[in-house]
C-alpha cells in the first residue's frame, strides 16, 4: 500500500508517499481500507520529533479515519457486530496517512447518519476528545457555561455543536472575524477575538462577574492564569494542549477561593480498554446528535494524500475553519 512518511523529522516537506508493507490485523484487530483520513495538530508535533507514537502502533501518523472494512482478525467473527463491507470511523493511535489501517475493534464506529463516508473521517478524534474530557471527566452539564479556547478548530467546532445540543451557554474565543462568524453560525453565544479583546474581561462582563464553569483550553502556559481568573466557583479547567507553552508562573489562590479543578489530558495513549470505553459513550451521546442533524462534520478542504506536506501548512497556517481532510 501507500502511506505517507515521516522521511525525518522537520517541516512539512519531510512527508513523503511511499510504498509500504500491507497492515496485518491483530487477533481483536480490523483492518479497514481508508476513504480519508484528517489532520490533527498532533500529526504537526509528531512530524517535528516531539510526539512519537505509543509503543507497537504504527508509524504513520494519522489519529482517525473512515472507510471499510476489509478483513476482521482471527478473533473476531462475522456479525459480532461488524461485518467485511462495513463502512466505519474509528480512533487510531497512528497510521491513517495510509491506504489501509489495522484498528482495534473497540475504537470503530459506524457511519453516522446523514454524514457522507468521506466526511466521517473527520468526527472520531474530536468528538473522542471533546466528550472524554469535558464530559466525561470535567462533568460539563446542561445550563452550565462553557468556554472554548480556538473556537474555529476541529475540536471548537465540534464542541459548539455538542454542547448547544445539550443546552450548555457556549462562550468562544478565536483570532478573526471571519472564523468568530462561523462560531457565531454554529451556535456560539459569545464570541470573543482574542487578538482586540480581553477574554478573562468578557467572560466577567457576560456572566455578571462570576465566570464560566468549564474551560476547554489548548493553550497551556501562557493562558493559565487567565483561565483560572475567568472561572467562576466550583469552575473546571481542561488544558488538551500547550500551544502556548508548557510553563507559566501563577497566582494560585483563585484555585482555593473558588474551588478549582484544573485537568490535563491527551487521548493517543491511554489503554484500548479506555479508548473503547470512550468510543461507546461517544457512539451513545454524540451520534443521536448527528441523527438529528444537530450536529455535523465541518470540512474546510481536502488534498490527495500525495499533497500532506501542503495540508500540514495549511494548518499550521491557522488559516482553516474546522477540519482537513486527506483522501489516498
Amino acid at each position: 500500500m501507500k502511506a505517507v512518511v515521516i522521511t525525518k523529522y522537520g517541516g512539512p516537506e519531510v512527508l513523503q508517499l511511499e510504498e509500504v508493507e500491507d497492515p496485518t490485523p491483530g487477533a481483536e484487530e480490523v483492518l479497514i481500507k481508508v476513504a480519508a483520513t484528517a489532520l490533527n495538530r498532533a500529526d504537526t508535533v509528531q512530524r517535528k520529533g516531539a510526539y512519537p507514537p505509543p509503543k507497537g502502533s504504527s508509524p504513520y501518523p494519522g489519529l482517525e479515519v473512515s472507510g471499510t472494512i476489509l478483513a476482521l482478525g482471527s478473533s473476531l467473527s462475522p456479525g459480532s457486530p461488524w461485518n467485511v463491507g462495513d463502512e466505519v470511523c474509528a480512533l487510531l493511535s497512528g497510521g491513517g496517512y495510509a491506504e489501509k489501517v489495522a484498528v482495534p475493534v473497540g475504537q470503530l464506529l459506524p457511519l453516522p447518519p446523514g454524514v457522507s463516508l468521506r466526511d466521517a473521517a473527520a468526527l472520531p478524534e474530536v468528538a473522542c476528545t471533546v466528550w472524554s474530557t469535558v464530559f466525561m471527566m470535567s462533568h460539563l452539564s446542561p445550563g452550565e457555561s462553557f468556554l472554548i479556547h480556538g473556537g474555529s478548530s476541529g475540536i471548537g467546532t465540534f464542541a459548539i455543536q455538542i454542547s448547544k445540543y445539550l443546552g450548555i451557554k457556549v462562550f468562544v474565543t478565536a483570532g478573526s472575524e471571519e472564523k468568530l462568524e462561523a462560531c457565531k453560525n454554529l451556535g456560539a453565544d459569545v464570541c470573543i477575538n482574542y487578538k482586540t479583546e480581553d477574554f478573562v474581561a468578557r467572560v466577567k462582563e457576560e456572566t455578571g462577574g462570576k465566570g464560566v464553569d468549564v474551560i476547554l483550553d489548548n493553550m497551556g502556559g501562557s493562558y493559565f492564569q487567565r483561565n483560572l481568573d475567568s472561572l467562576c466557583v466550583d469552575g473546571r479547567l481542561f488544558i488538551i494542549g500547550f500551544q502556548g507553552g508548557s510553563t507559566a508562573e501563577v497566582n494560585l489562590s483563585p484555585m482555593l477561593a473558588k474551588r478549582l479543578t484544573v485537568q490535563a489530558a491527551g487521548l493517543r495513549g491511554r489503554s484500548i480498554e479506555n479508548k473503547a470505553k470512550i468510543v461507546k459513550e461517544v457512539e451513545k451521546n454524540v451520534w443521536p446528535a448527528i441523527a438529528e442533524g444537530k450536529l455535523k462534520p465541518i470540512v474546510f478542504k481536502t488534498f490527495p494524500l500525495a499533497e500532506a506536506a501542503e495540508a500540514h501548512r495549511l494548518m499550521e497556517s491557522s488559516s482553516h475553519i474546522g477540519k482537513i481532510l486527506l483522501i489516498p
